[in-house]
């Protein structure tokens, strides 16, 4: 066990066999809140923080960091402590900051459109890496109001499948939003999946507040099986199917995702099509671009034919935007940078 993942008994477990007074529970917790390393802790004995040094932090560290000359989007590389580094993302709206984060180091889930999963998974995160991305996006970018958090909104939508980690991203989700941690409002969070259905309706009851986001990117069996393995184990009507119960149970809108594939996905019939699957689903459908990745020969689509596309579901009276494009000049889609970067260090 290290720290960015012991719970509170845990911590004060810990301290106590170290000699540390009750007191010092909360204070080793308001640290750990904001990703601090024992070393650092300021108010603790120099003492108690070299016995506490003893045990793995269990965070992360910031190894690299790409500002977009566009728009201002962040890309971070994180280090961990067994040597992996993973991405994320802070994005900035005018109602907010947006950090996109990860879930898994890789992907297993083998979409062909995703960059993300052309090596597939290395392990899991935790709890406490993903808190401690978190933790050091804040003191990287610090608001500029110091009463206010950088971040306002969360998205688990960079590499890996959340609901395949869905214990620790569960665990993640509680503390994130708790009043003792970052208390970040559940409304504010949006959890990605590629659709594994049974993972969805256990969701309802454990994450009912936060807004699922759905990767569809096809509205048959046919071409969706083609471009996501997962559909052959569950057919898109299942997964419809759990997204209409998760909208009706929760009162959330479903955002479906729906990547444009140049001669694959972009018809006016497919819209037509689309369309109709949806009927009757409190859901909006999310619009993107495909960023082409060469090693799956996919064809992108200009942001014209997305608009014309979005304006074939608006008048079915599906609701539907084009997402904005962010990030494009520093390898802003999920696995491109950590990719890039892994080939250079292998050299």
């Amino acid at each position: 066990m290290d720290w960015m993942n012991m719970t509170e008994q845990q911590i004060s477990e810990t301290l106590s066999s170290f000699g540390a007074p009750s007191f010092r529970t909360k204070q080793v917790m308001e640290w750990l809140k904001r990703g601090v390393r024992p070393a650092d802790m300021s108010n603790l004995p120099k003492s108690l923080r070299e016995q506490m040094a003893s045990i793995p932090f269990g965070g992360a560290s910031i190894f690299q960091k790409y500002v977009s000359q566009r728009d201002g989007t962040i890309k971070y590389l994180f280090s961990l402590e067994d040597g992996n580094i993973v991405e994320g993302v802070l994005m900035r709206y005018s109602y907010g900051n947006t950090v996109c984060l990860s879930t898994q180091i890789g992907c297993k889930m083998g979409c062909k459109f995703c960059a993300s999963t052309l090596e597939g998974c290395i392990r899991n995160l935790t709890p406490g890496e993903m808190l401690s991305f978190l933790a050091e996006i804040e003191r990287d970018e610090p608001s500029e109001d110091d009463k206010k958090r950088t971040v306002t909104n969360i998205v688990l939508m960079g590499s890996g499948e959340p609901l395949d980690n869905y214990d620790n991203v569960v665990t993640f989700l509680k503390r994130v939003t708790s009043p003792d941690g970052p208390h970040i409002s559940p409304r504010n969070i949006s959890v990605s999946t590629c659709g594994i259905v049974p993972k969805i309706y256990q969701f309802i009851d454990d994450a009912p507040h936060v807004t699922l986001s759905i990767s569809l990117h096809a509205h048959n069996d046919e071409t969706r099986s083609a471009l996501m393995p997962i559909n052959k184990v569950y057919s898109i009507d299942k997964l419809i199917e759990a997204a209409h119960t998760y909208a009706d149970r929760t009162g959330r809108r479903v955002v479906f995702e729906y990547a444009l594939i140049g001669e694959t996905n972009d018809s006016h019939k497919d819209a037509l099509l689309l369309a109709k699957k949806l009927k009757g689903i409190m859901c909006h459908v999310n619009l993107i671009p495909l960023n082409p990745v060469k090693e799956r020969g996919l064809k992108g689509v200009s942001r014209e034919h997305a608009y014309e596309f979005c304006n074939w579901l608006n008048n079915e009276h599906i609701s539907a935007t084009v997402r904005r494009e962010m990030g494009t000049d520093i390898d802003g889609a999920c696995g491109q940078l950590r990719r890039r970067v892994l080939n250079d260090l292998s050299r």
